[in-house]
């Protein structure tokens, strides 16, 4: 690749632009508007895999098009390789096999341009199957050269920051974004079969909330209104569930104000799913059922492989409460230790902070310090402190704690869950309370009016579910970052 992107110096490029002004004084035109494909390489090949070795198939012409990525010029004749969507397949051209306009428009090819080509097949001696040429027709012709090869942290960058150069010279990659569409695709199917109603909630809003996090902001300036980016659907969701549809999803775009590193982008796609009358039990064994099956259905099995570690998401999956969690992998039980014991443990690890939080914030820094580490096999986390969870139903029988889970995988937290509060009392109190913390602590949860009208119409018992969907393509992709299956993530400036 060049170093810098339409950079006309390049002599590379002003040789392609050459051959461009070439075909142009030829009265060849470089950028057609349509041509006619008969078939998709994929098909080719699956078709006449098994024909015999030095076979040549005249009596029937195809027509493909696609990149073309290798050229091996021999006098008069030529091999070349040409890539679509589907596959790759090797073209030979003689002179004498094409018209003498098309044999012409051949010599000023260069590796990238985009081609159309009609032939016939044959399998070489060598047994590789391919198109015999005989007609040959510039559907683009580039300017920029394709980079060489892929390798090395140069290359990690070039991949995220032009992301077509990826999807051309790494067909694993084109592979990931299409299972990426077929998980989603499954997950819809999933949802629906269960008779969800697929929603859409507003991506600005006046008043953002459903999670902890820095929102972004922006101006309508017809209102003169300030408008924040979602955060999450959640409490729209919620007005939908009073409002009598029992049972919704959405899929859709959150940002959050965020650090960016292996599991995090600003902008990330998220699942969230509500259903009256259920609770965060009845929902540990929908979600488990749903990633299960459908990793059987994307991987053929419900044994995956995650860098280089066998993952088993065979229902049912292990439970683990965060005191347990806390307990079992920080060495200290929060059921019987003292705020300075729990404080005193926090200051092993986070030296700088001055003041001890809240016993149920601590708890929870303990176990995302120690336990999470260890989480690699489907876990279940449940019961998180009430002080973290301001829209959670207390448990029906822990004091302290709410009726929550999260699901990890890959010591990976894949999702969120409640049995939802509709006690409007309750909310509104611990609105109040989110919102007392607003002057130290920008994430927390704003007052929100709107939201408690209507659960003060009346909410019925509801769980609420949350799933990163690429997260969960990671892993059933076997992708190590995040970066690896969003198409365009969020990145610096070159």
């Amino acid at each position: 690749m060049t170093e810098k992107i339409g950079n006309e110096e390049n002599p590379l490029r002003k040789e392609k632009r050459k051959k461009l002004e070439e075909l142009r004084a030829l009265g060849i035109d470089p950028f057609p508007h349509t041509f006619n494909v008969s078939n998709q390489i994929c098909s080719l090949i699956e078709k006449f895999k098994d024909i015999a070795t030095g076979a040549q198939l005249k009596d029937e012409v195809f027509s493909i098009a696609g990149r073309l990525m290798t050229k091996r010029p021999m006098g008069k004749a030529s091999f070349f390789n040409v890539q679509d969507e589907s596959g790759n397949i090797q073209i030979y051209l003689r002179e004498d096999g094409v018209s003498e306009t098309d044999f012409t428009c051949f010599k000023l090819v260069d590796i990238g341009d985009i081609v159309g080509i009609s032939g016939y097949v044959f399998k070489t001696q060598k047994g590789e199957l391919g198109l015999f040429a005989t007609s040959f027709t510039m559907l683009c012709k580039t300017l920029e050269p394709l980079p060489e090869k892929f390798h090395g942290l140069s290359d990690v960058e070039l991949k995220y920051r032009h992301r077509h150069l990826d999807l051309i010279a790494d067909r694993s990659s084109l592979e990931i974004f299409k299972t990426r569409s077929l998980i989603i695709k499954e997950i819809r199917n999933f949802m629906d079969s269960k008779g969800f109603i697929e929603v859409e909630t507003p991506v600005l809003q006046p008043i953002y909330g459903g999670a902890a996090a820095y929102p972004f902001s922006t101006l309508h300036r017809s209102l003169n209104m300030k408008l924040f980016m979602k955060i999450s659907p959640e409490l729209y969701l919620k007005r939908l569930i009073v409002g009598g549809m029992s049972k919704v999803y959405e899929i859709g775009k959150n940002f959050r104000n965020e650090g960016i590193d292996r599991t995090h982008n600003p902008e990330f796609t998220m699942m969230e799913w509500y259903e009256a009358y259920t609770d965060y039990n009845y929902q540990m064994t929908q979600f488990e059922e749903l990633v299960s099956s459908l990793a059987k259905k994307i991987t053929g099995n419900m044994i995956i492989q995650y860098q280089g570690k066998e993952i088993d998401l065979t229902p049912p999956w292990r439970r683990l409460t965060v005191h347990d969690g806390v307990k079992e992998y920080a060495g200290i039980d929060p059921y019987t230790a003292t705020d300075s014991e729990l404080f005193a443990k926090i200051k092993t690890f986070a030296k700088d902070i001055e003041k001890a939080p809240l016993t149920g914030e601590m708890v929870m820094m303990l176990f995302e310090e120690f336990a999470e580490q260890h989480l690699f096999a489907p876990t279940f986390v449940l019961d998180h402190p009430q002080e973290i969870s301001p829209l959670t139903k207390k448990h029906r029988s822990k004091p302290g704690v709410v009726e929550r889970f999260e699901p990890f995988i890959a010591c990976m937290e894949i999702g969120n869950a409640y049995s939802e509060l509709n006690d409007p009392v309750d909310q509104r109190e611990r609105l109040q309370e989110q919102e007392s913390k607003r002057v130290v602590d920008e994430e927390a949860q704003p007052m929100d009016e709107d939201f408690l009208h209507a659960i003060d119409v009346g909410m019925p018992p509801t769980g609420g579910v949350g799933l990163g969907i690429e997260r969960v393509v990671m892993l059933l992709t076997n992708s190590a970052s995040i970066k690896d299956v969003i198409l365009f993530p969020t990145m610096k400036p070159h």
